[in-house]
Protein backbone atom coordinates (compact mmCIF):
# COMPACT_ATOMS: atom_id res chain seq x y z
CA UNK A 1 0.00 0.00 0.00
CA UNK A 2 2.12 3.04 -1.11
CA UNK A 3 -0.56 5.65 -2.88
CA UNK A 4 -1.11 8.34 -0.48
CA UNK A 5 -4.13 9.37 1.96
CA UNK A 6 -6.53 11.37 0.10
CA UNK A 7 -9.15 12.80 2.26
CA UNK A 8 -8.97 16.47 4.09
CA UNK A 9 -6.86 14.28 6.82
CA UNK A 10 -3.99 12.38 4.91
CA UNK A 11 -1.25 14.59 6.32
CA UNK A 12 -2.35 13.35 10.24
CA UNK A 13 -2.90 9.89 8.72
CA UNK A 14 0.67 9.35 7.21
CA UNK A 15 2.51 10.71 9.92
CA UNK A 16 0.71 8.51 12.63
CA UNK A 17 1.45 5.57 10.41
CA UNK A 18 5.11 7.14 10.33
CA UNK A 19 5.15 7.52 13.86
CA UNK A 20 3.51 4.07 14.77
CA UNK A 21 6.08 2.03 12.17
CA UNK A 22 9.10 4.35 14.12
CA UNK A 23 7.99 2.87 17.60
CA UNK A 24 9.03 -0.92 15.84
CA UNK A 25 4.96 -1.81 14.86
CA UNK A 26 4.86 -3.23 11.47
CA UNK A 27 1.06 -1.53 11.32
CA UNK A 28 -0.03 -3.35 8.41
CA UNK A 29 -3.82 -3.94 9.73
CA UNK A 30 -3.83 -0.89 10.99
CA UNK A 31 -3.05 0.48 7.67
CA UNK A 32 -5.84 -1.42 6.08
CA UNK A 33 -7.84 0.14 8.51
CA UNK A 34 -7.05 3.86 8.22
CA UNK A 35 -7.05 3.61 4.30
CA UNK A 36 -10.60 2.62 4.42
CA UNK A 37 -11.52 5.63 6.74
CA UNK A 38 -9.26 7.80 4.61
CA UNK A 39 -11.75 6.30 2.01
CA UNK A 40 -15.30 7.00 3.63
CA UNK A 41 -13.67 10.50 3.99
CA UNK A 42 -13.09 10.91 0.53
CA UNK A 43 -16.50 9.34 -0.17
CA UNK A 44 -18.68 11.24 1.96
CA UNK A 45 -16.76 14.36 1.89
CA UNK A 46 -16.09 14.78 5.30
CA UNK A 47 -13.93 18.31 5.73
CA UNK A 48 -12.11 19.40 8.96
CA UNK A 49 -14.85 19.20 11.13
CA UNK A 50 -15.72 17.54 14.38
CA UNK A 51 -13.33 14.30 13.88
CA UNK A 52 -14.59 11.99 16.39
CA UNK A 53 -18.01 12.18 15.12
CA UNK A 54 -16.58 11.22 11.56
CA UNK A 55 -15.04 8.17 13.14
CA UNK A 56 -18.52 7.43 14.53
CA UNK A 57 -20.40 7.78 11.35
CA UNK A 58 -17.31 5.67 9.81
CA UNK A 59 -18.07 2.54 12.25
CA UNK A 60 -21.54 3.35 11.89
CA UNK A 61 -22.21 2.95 7.82
CA UNK A 62 -21.92 -0.94 7.38
CA UNK A 63 -24.54 -2.43 9.67
CA UNK A 64 -24.69 -5.83 10.23
CA UNK A 65 -21.00 -6.13 10.99
CA UNK A 66 -19.25 -7.78 14.17
CA UNK A 67 -19.12 -6.49 17.24
CA UNK A 68 -15.65 -7.65 17.66
CA UNK A 69 -14.79 -6.38 13.69
CA UNK A 70 -15.78 -2.65 14.32
CA UNK A 71 -13.81 -3.01 18.00
CA UNK A 72 -10.56 -3.58 16.13
CA UNK A 73 -11.23 -0.92 13.91
CA UNK A 74 -12.11 1.65 16.60
CA UNK A 75 -8.95 0.52 18.45
CA UNK A 76 -7.12 1.86 15.53
CA UNK A 77 -8.83 4.94 14.99
CA UNK A 78 -8.66 5.94 18.61
CA UNK A 79 -5.02 5.61 18.90
CA UNK A 80 -5.50 8.18 15.37
CA UNK A 81 -8.07 10.50 17.35
CA UNK A 82 -5.77 10.51 20.43
CA UNK A 83 -2.59 11.51 18.52
CA UNK A 84 -3.97 13.98 16.26
CA UNK A 85 -5.33 15.97 18.90
CA UNK A 86 -1.33 16.12 20.28
CA UNK A 87 -0.24 16.92 17.51
CA UNK A 88 -2.28 19.92 17.31
CA UNK A 89 -1.67 21.15 21.04
CA UNK A 90 -4.90 20.14 21.93
CA UNK A 91 -5.34 18.21 25.52
CA UNK A 92 -9.50 17.39 24.41
CA UNK A 93 -11.05 15.15 26.65
CA UNK A 94 -11.82 11.68 25.09
CA UNK A 95 -15.42 11.27 23.60
CA UNK A 96 -17.76 9.12 24.51
CA UNK A 97 -16.82 6.03 22.53
CA UNK A 98 -19.49 2.85 21.91
CA UNK A 99 -19.02 -0.30 24.30
CA UNK A 100 -17.53 -3.17 22.30
CA UNK A 101 -16.55 -6.41 23.24
CA UNK A 102 -12.55 -6.58 23.12
CA UNK A 103 -12.34 -10.78 23.18
CA UNK A 104 -14.26 -13.09 20.29
CA UNK A 105 -16.52 -16.25 21.71
CA UNK A 106 -16.06 -17.90 18.62
CA UNK A 107 -14.37 -21.25 19.06
CA UNK A 108 -12.08 -22.55 16.58
CA UNK A 109 -12.54 -25.72 14.79
CA UNK A 110 -9.60 -28.29 15.49
CA UNK A 111 -9.12 -30.30 12.06
CA UNK A 112 -8.50 -34.09 12.79
CA UNK A 113 -5.84 -34.83 10.51
CA UNK A 114 -8.18 -36.77 8.29
CA UNK A 115 -9.61 -33.79 7.89
CA UNK A 116 -6.26 -32.29 7.35
CA UNK A 117 -5.74 -35.21 4.67
CA UNK A 118 -9.25 -34.17 2.98
CA UNK A 119 -7.77 -30.91 2.32
CA UNK A 120 -4.86 -32.09 1.21
CA UNK A 121 -6.35 -34.18 -1.53
CA UNK A 122 -8.47 -32.12 -2.81
CA UNK A 123 -6.09 -29.53 -4.11
CA UNK A 124 -5.70 -31.90 -6.68
CA UNK A 125 -9.36 -30.94 -8.30
CA UNK A 126 -8.54 -26.95 -8.06
CA UNK A 127 -8.98 -25.68 -11.69
CA UNK A 128 -6.57 -23.35 -12.87
CA UNK A 129 -2.66 -23.94 -13.92
CA UNK A 130 -1.24 -27.07 -12.80
CA UNK A 131 0.73 -25.15 -10.46
CA UNK A 132 -1.69 -23.97 -8.89
CA UNK A 133 -2.20 -27.88 -6.86
CA UNK A 134 0.91 -28.14 -6.25
CA UNK A 135 1.32 -24.67 -4.78
CA UNK A 136 -1.85 -24.62 -2.55
CA UNK A 137 -1.12 -28.34 -1.01
CA UNK A 138 2.03 -27.00 0.15
CA UNK A 139 0.49 -24.06 1.28
CA UNK A 140 -1.61 -26.12 3.63
CA UNK A 141 0.83 -28.48 4.62
CA UNK A 142 3.12 -25.67 5.52
CA UNK A 143 0.36 -24.10 7.40
CA UNK A 144 -0.68 -27.48 9.27
CA UNK A 145 2.95 -28.84 9.91
CA UNK A 146 4.55 -25.51 11.12
CA UNK A 147 1.39 -23.32 12.28
CA UNK A 148 2.26 -20.24 10.69
CA UNK A 149 0.21 -17.11 10.99
CA UNK A 150 -1.48 -16.73 6.83
CA UNK A 151 0.34 -13.49 6.79
CA UNK A 152 3.63 -15.14 7.65
CA UNK A 153 3.79 -17.74 5.59
CA UNK A 154 2.74 -15.88 2.31
CA UNK A 155 5.40 -13.59 3.06
CA UNK A 156 7.94 -15.92 2.91
CA UNK A 157 11.21 -15.64 0.32
CA UNK A 158 12.97 -18.21 -1.05
CA UNK A 159 16.04 -17.11 1.01
CA UNK A 160 14.19 -17.87 4.31
CA UNK A 161 13.57 -21.51 3.37
CA UNK A 162 16.88 -23.36 4.26
CA UNK A 163 16.31 -27.09 2.71
CA UNK A 164 19.77 -28.46 4.59
CA UNK A 165 18.78 -26.85 7.61
CA UNK A 166 15.26 -27.55 7.76
CA UNK A 167 14.27 -24.06 8.58
CA UNK A 168 12.10 -21.06 7.80
CA UNK A 169 13.20 -17.81 8.90
CA UNK A 170 10.16 -15.92 9.98
CA UNK A 171 10.02 -12.13 8.96
CA UNK A 172 9.59 -9.64 12.08
CA UNK A 173 5.45 -10.24 12.82
CA UNK A 174 4.30 -8.72 15.72
CA UNK A 175 7.67 -6.88 16.82
CA UNK A 176 9.58 -10.19 16.13
CA UNK A 177 11.40 -12.59 13.94
CA UNK A 178 12.33 -16.02 15.22
CA UNK A 179 13.47 -19.52 13.10
CA UNK A 180 10.46 -22.19 12.37
CA UNK A 181 12.26 -26.00 11.95
CA UNK A 182 10.30 -28.19 10.28
CA UNK A 183 10.23 -32.14 10.28
CA UNK A 184 11.66 -34.02 7.02
CA UNK A 185 8.38 -35.20 5.68
CA UNK A 186 7.63 -31.41 5.22
CA UNK A 187 10.64 -30.73 3.50
CA UNK A 188 10.15 -33.91 0.84
CA UNK A 189 6.74 -31.77 0.04
CA UNK A 190 8.93 -28.59 -0.39
CA UNK A 191 11.97 -29.92 -2.52
CA UNK A 192 8.82 -31.20 -4.81
CA UNK A 193 7.27 -27.64 -4.62
CA UNK A 194 10.39 -25.51 -5.43
CA UNK A 195 11.03 -27.85 -8.50
CA UNK A 196 7.32 -26.81 -9.74
CA UNK A 197 8.14 -23.46 -8.30
CA UNK A 198 11.39 -22.23 -10.61
CA UNK A 199 9.57 -23.54 -13.41
CA UNK A 200 6.64 -21.50 -13.06
CA UNK A 201 8.02 -17.85 -12.16
CA UNK A 202 11.48 -16.22 -11.41
CA UNK A 203 13.13 -17.70 -8.64
CA UNK A 204 15.53 -15.07 -6.88
CA UNK A 205 16.34 -15.25 -3.28
CA UNK A 206 14.51 -12.28 -2.80
CA UNK A 207 11.02 -13.40 -4.85
CA UNK A 208 8.25 -14.89 -2.36
CA UNK A 209 7.69 -18.50 -2.20
CA UNK A 210 4.49 -18.45 -2.54
CA UNK A 211 2.45 -17.02 -6.12
CA UNK A 212 -0.43 -16.58 -7.69
CA UNK A 213 -1.36 -15.60 -10.90
CA UNK A 214 0.76 -12.42 -11.78
CA UNK A 215 4.25 -15.02 -10.62
CA UNK A 216 5.09 -12.50 -7.78
CA UNK A 217 2.91 -12.82 -4.71
CA UNK A 218 -0.07 -14.38 -3.64
CA UNK A 219 -2.44 -12.08 -2.39
CA UNK A 220 -4.12 -13.18 1.27
CA UNK A 221 -7.83 -12.60 0.19
CA UNK A 222 -6.90 -15.30 -2.96
CA UNK A 223 -5.33 -17.63 -0.73
CA UNK A 224 -8.14 -17.62 2.14
CA UNK A 225 -10.97 -17.80 -0.32
CA UNK A 226 -9.24 -20.46 -2.37
CA UNK A 227 -8.79 -22.19 1.14
CA UNK A 228 -12.52 -21.47 2.22
CA UNK A 229 -13.79 -23.27 -1.02
CA UNK A 230 -11.61 -26.13 -0.26
CA UNK A 231 -13.37 -26.32 2.91
CA UNK A 232 -16.76 -25.79 1.73
CA UNK A 233 -15.74 -28.54 -0.85
CA UNK A 234 -15.01 -31.15 1.79
CA UNK A 235 -18.30 -30.19 3.60
CA UNK A 236 -16.55 -28.53 6.66
CA UNK A 237 -18.52 -25.13 6.18
CA UNK A 238 -21.87 -24.52 4.69
CA UNK A 239 -21.92 -23.23 1.33
CA UNK A 240 -22.78 -19.66 2.49
CA UNK A 241 -22.07 -17.16 5.07
CA UNK A 242 -19.27 -16.69 7.71
CA UNK A 243 -19.89 -19.71 10.23
CA UNK A 244 -17.44 -22.86 10.22
CA UNK A 245 -13.97 -23.31 9.94
CA UNK A 246 -11.52 -20.54 8.63
CA UNK A 247 -8.36 -20.93 7.34
CA UNK A 248 -6.89 -19.67 10.33
CA UNK A 249 -8.12 -22.73 12.57
CA UNK A 250 -5.01 -24.57 10.87
CA UNK A 251 -2.96 -22.52 13.20
CA UNK A 252 -5.13 -23.51 16.05
CA UNK A 253 -5.14 -27.69 14.75
CA UNK A 254 -1.07 -27.22 14.77
CA UNK A 255 -1.15 -25.91 18.60
CA UNK A 256 -3.70 -28.76 19.54
CA UNK A 257 -2.42 -31.50 18.29
CA UNK A 258 1.12 -30.72 19.16
CA UNK A 259 0.17 -30.46 22.99
CA UNK A 260 -1.89 -33.69 22.49
CA UNK A 261 1.68 -35.59 21.19
CA UNK A 262 3.20 -34.00 24.59
CA UNK A 263 0.52 -35.78 26.05
CA UNK A 264 0.45 -38.76 24.65
CA UNK A 265 4.47 -39.00 25.14
CA UNK A 266 4.37 -38.15 29.20
CA UNK A 267 6.74 -35.06 28.72
CA UNK A 268 6.52 -31.98 31.09
CA UNK A 269 4.16 -29.93 29.79
CA UNK A 270 4.74 -26.86 32.07
CA UNK A 271 8.73 -27.49 30.37
CA UNK A 272 7.64 -27.45 26.77
CA UNK A 273 4.60 -24.70 26.78
CA UNK A 274 7.33 -22.14 26.32
CA UNK A 275 8.87 -24.12 23.64
CA UNK A 276 5.32 -23.70 21.83
CA UNK A 277 5.20 -20.37 22.75
CA UNK A 278 8.37 -19.16 21.27
CA UNK A 279 8.17 -21.39 17.55
CA UNK A 280 4.50 -19.63 17.15
CA UNK A 281 6.32 -16.47 17.87
CA UNK A 282 3.87 -15.14 21.10
CA UNK A 283 5.39 -12.60 23.35
CA UNK A 284 4.38 -14.69 26.59
CA UNK A 285 2.36 -17.88 27.21
CA UNK A 286 -1.22 -16.25 27.17
CA UNK A 287 -0.82 -15.58 23.92
CA UNK A 288 -0.72 -19.48 23.37
CA UNK A 289 -3.03 -20.09 25.55
CA UNK A 290 -5.94 -18.89 22.96
CA UNK A 291 -4.95 -21.53 21.00
CA UNK A 292 -5.27 -24.55 22.98
CA UNK A 293 -8.74 -25.43 22.54
CA UNK A 294 -9.69 -28.44 24.77
CA UNK A 295 -10.87 -31.41 22.54
CA UNK A 296 -12.41 -34.45 24.01
CA UNK A 297 -9.09 -36.28 22.96
CA UNK A 298 -7.26 -33.76 24.68
CA UNK A 299 -9.24 -33.94 28.16
CA UNK A 300 -9.53 -37.65 27.65
CA UNK A 301 -5.37 -37.58 28.17
CA UNK A 302 -5.13 -35.03 30.24
CA UNK A 303 -7.78 -36.58 32.79
CA UNK A 304 -6.07 -40.27 32.41
CA UNK A 305 -2.69 -38.59 33.70
CA UNK A 306 -4.17 -36.89 36.75
CA UNK A 307 -5.81 -40.22 37.59
CA UNK A 308 -2.20 -42.42 37.13
CA UNK A 309 -0.64 -39.31 39.19
CA UNK A 310 -3.79 -39.11 41.61
CA UNK A 311 -3.24 -43.29 42.10
CA UNK A 312 0.25 -43.20 42.21
CA UNK A 313 0.11 -40.66 45.62
CA UNK A 314 -2.75 -42.59 47.43
CA UNK A 315 -1.30 -45.86 46.95
CA UNK A 316 2.35 -44.47 48.35
CA UNK A 317 0.35 -44.15 51.77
Amino acid sequence: MTAPFASTWATELAAFLAFKRGLGYSCRRAEFTLRAFDRFLVDQRHGRGCLHKAILAWLEHRPGRKPLSVACELAVVRQFYAYSQRRGGRRLREPSWPQLPATSDYVPHIFSTQEVQQLVHLTAKLGGDPFRKIMYRTLILVLYCTGLRFGEALRLRLRDLDLAARTLFILPSKGRSRWVPYHGSLGRELRRYLVARRVYARAGPDDRLFVGADKKRLPITTASDTVRGLLRTAGLKPATGRVGPRPYDLRHAFAVHRLTRWYRAGVDLHARIPWLSAYMGHDDLLGTETYLTATPELLALAGGRFRRRYLAVGGSR
